[in-house]
């Protein structure tokens, strides 16, 4: 949402998506840091899941951030972004326990990508939950309880980096930082209909990071756009001479030919567990992709499996024990699964190790010889999303699932970019990845712009316009979300409609109308996005006077919204020129 000058109050702030390019205008106009944090400590409150964060930032926490950016002007590259951290990354102003409370410490300096981000302007919020030391791909595994997916909550958030998914996704922070040893901070943005950022392995520093396997992991990046992840990584991506693990990385070429090869498993080697819709849903990705004029060739993903096999089958799987060694005599410290799952390494004798080595090395020329003949590779996030209930029925096997397309990425020094496809018929996030060499980064995030670009302007039957009682905030909204629907954006109408409001009963409501004649200004509508399993019962909720028809948005796009039906008897207040219904409630309410 852009303000004017005159149009800034708590009710707009409220309204304020928490995304870089919509908190730089708005600094520009007036809003100070200080309110934007106010703000995430409301939308927290209202969010309500005491699992999300670990530890939160009080205002006094960040009064020495807070004042030096009122201090100086909104001209630093990330100036008052509020962001989060996932619970394995040090920041100095508050404890890292890696969700384990025997574990926790107070740090006494920030990692080194937390300083960065300070340092080009941006301010922390908290510290957000996880699987505990990062063990898992589902993010139930923390004794601090489950944080609760955005997109709906009976699906598990994914992880390690639940927390910090979940918080981009619920509108809290514009973005968040994670880790990803196996696919941790792609499986959540996967879930939750984020971009997850795995950089080439080194290139962001790990000094300051609670490692899960020292010789693989990585910090990952949570966003809303694409163009925000390569913001973000252009701060970050650079040599770090205190982080033994951090390397100078040479970026590939990031210029598109006019041909795009793309690599896809031989059909025979995918794996949905039975999951048909998500399987639907990954080759409705490829056929987006081929209308982008895309080609498809087929490579042999069976060297990626076997890689895969090594991490937690092979010696990789005793380096998770490192960190963890001191606690081992004491059982109860650990979530039951994660112990499990630290059980079940074993002594490898010197001779396996090197065996181990050998074999990755001879997958890992394999998979170099790969960029010569494709752009990038495309394969799903995760094979299937399952509920909170049948994760909790069978945690070991679903978890293992969920690592098909990911556990190899990292033990083959690849980068990699999730990105989300379209929903399932029944409204489960599905999600896709696009994969590279050490290096491809950017190459990726050039890739990641033409799908980001191909995708938001086209928006489908599921897509529903409000302009009344079931915006955000508003007292119908819950019908909307209770069929498991989700905000996509806020838009305009084409300037060819008035809002009326009309008397219902005790209720006055809106109504939107098709004009004949031009209007001065367009109207603030919401596009949300319904399951189209669930327009049945929505629809059968809708009272007389108002109905669904097409409504014409500003980019000439139509879409389903709700419209005043004609042969309506009753008083009519034309109030289109306050542009919005919520605008009309504001000042007839004195807030504005």
């Amino acid at each position: 949402m852009n303000f004017s000058s005159e149009e800034l109050t708590t009710s707009n702030l409220s309204q304020l998506q928490f995304r870089l390019d919509t908190l730089r205008d708005a600094y520009h106009h007036g809003v100070t840091p200080r309110q934007v944090y106010q703000e995430f400590r409301r939308r927290l409150a209202a969010w309500a899941d005491p699992a999300l964060f670990i530890h939160v930032a009080e205002e006094a926490d960040l009064e020495p951030l807070l004042t030096r950016l009122e201090s100086v002007p909104p001209t630093l590259p990330l100036y008052g972004i509020p962001f989060a951290i996932k619970d394995n990354i040090d920041w100095e102003v508050l404890p890292t326990t890696a969700s384990c409370p025997a574990y926790a410490y107070h740090p006494s300096k920030s990692a080194r990508v937390v300083e960065r981000l300070i340092e080009a302007g941006a301010f922390p919020v908290g510290k957000t939950n996880l699987d505990q030391f990062a063990a898992g791909l589902v993010g139930t595994r923390s004794p601090y309880g489950t944080p609760r997916n955005a997109r709906g909550p009976q699906w598990i958030p994914g992880g390690s980096s639940a927390g910090s998914a979940s918080a981009v996704a619920a509108g809290l922070v514009a973005f968040a930082l994670g880790t990803d040893t196996a696919g941790s901070g792609r499986v959540p943005a996967g879930f939750q209909e984020l971009v997850g950022c795995k950089p080439t392995r080194g290139w962001l520093s790990n000094q300051g990071v609670v490692p899960a396997v020292r010789s693989l992991d990585c910090v990952s990046l949570f966003t809303n756009s694409v163009a925000e992840a390569q913001v973000l990584l252009k701060l970050l991506a650079r040599h770090d001479p205190q982080d033994p693990w951090s390397r100078e990385v040479l970026p590939r070429r990031t210029s598109l030919g006019p041909s795009l090869v793309l690599g896809v498993p031989k059909k025979s080697q995918w794996a949905f567990f039975g999951d048909h819709d998500y399987e639907k849903a990954y080759e409705t990705v490829l056929e987006d992709w081929t209308r982008r004029g895309a080609q498809f060739k087929e490579f042999d993903f069976e060297p990626f499996r076997q890689a895969a096999k090594e991490l937690y089958e092979g010696p990789w799987l005793a380096e998770r024990r490192v960190v963890v060694r001191d606690l081992w005599p004491h059982p109860e410290v650990f979530h039951p699964i994660t112990r499990k799952v630290l059980e079940g390494t074993r002594s490898f004798l010197p001779e396996e190790v090197f065996e181990a080595g050998y074999r990755l090395k001879e997958i890992q020329t394999y998979a170099e010889s790969l960029w010569s003949q494709f752009d990038a590779l495309v394969l799903p996030t995760a094979p299937t999303l399952p509920t909170l209930e049948e994760v909790a029925a069978n945690p070991l096997a679903l978890n293992t699932r969920l690592g098909y397309y990911t556990n190899f990425v990292n033990l083959l020094d690849l980068s990699a970019l999730a990105l989300p496809g379209k929903r399932t018929p029944e409204g489960r996030p599905f999600g896709f990845t696009l994969l590279g060499g050490a290096g491809a980064d950017f190459q990726l995030l050039a890739l990641g712009k033409i799908w980001e670009t191909s995708q938001m302007p086209s928006w489908g039957e599921s897509v529903l316009a409000v302009a009344g009682a079931h915006l955000r905030g508003m007292p119908l909204n819950y019908q909307l979300t209770e069929r498991g629907g989700h905000f996509l954006q806020e838009a305009r109408t084409a300037p060819h409609y008035q809002l009326f409001a009309f008397q219902d009963g005790q209720l006055l409501k809106p109504g939107v109308v098709r004009s004949s004649a031009p209007q001065s200004t367009s109207l603030e509508v919401e596009l949300w996005d319904i399951p189209l399993a669930h327009w049945g019962s929505f629809t059968a909720q809708i009272p007389h006077p108002l109905g669904l028809g097409k409504l014409e948005l500003s980019d000439g796009q139509w879409v389903t919204g709700f419209l005043l039906m004609p042969g309506y008897e009753g008083t009519l207040q034309d109030i289109t020129h306050h542009g919005g219904w919520r605008k009309f409630l504001d000042r007839r309410n004195g807030t504005d």
